[in-house]
C-alpha cells in the first residue's frame, strides 16, 4: 500500500506539515524537484562568484541550511517521481 502523503525528510517535528502528494502527476513531481534543485544550483553559482572577504561568518550556517533544504526536498521529490508512472 502506497501512502498518499509522504512527509519531507527535512521535517524536524513528529507532526509533518510539509508533505509530497504521491498521487501527483509525474510531471508535477519532476517540476517541483527541478525548481528546488535549480534554486540550489543558482545559489551555489552565486556564492562561487562572490568574494568571500565581503561575507560575514555568521551567514555560512544560514546558506548551508538553505542549500540543505532545497537539495534534500528536491531529492525527496525525485525519489517519489521515480516510483510514479510517467
Amino acid at each position: 500500500m502506497i501512502i498518499r502523503y509522504r512527509p519531507l525528510k527535512t521535517c524536524y517535528s513528529e507532526n509533518p506539515v510539509l508533505v509530497i502528494d504521491t498521487h501527483a502527476s509525474h510531471g508535477d513531481l519532476l517540476d517541483a524537484a527541478d525548481q528546488r534543485l535549480r534554486a540550489a544550483s543558482d545559489l551555489l553559482e552565486t556564492l562561487y562568484c562572490l568574494c568571500f572577504k565581503q561575507s560575514d561568518v555568521k551567514d555560512i550556517p544560514n546558506i548551508v541550511n538553505a542549500l540543505y533544504l532545497l537539495i534534500k526536498d528536491g531529492c525527496d521529490l525525485l525519489e517519489v517521481a521515480k516510483q510514479t508512472p510517467s
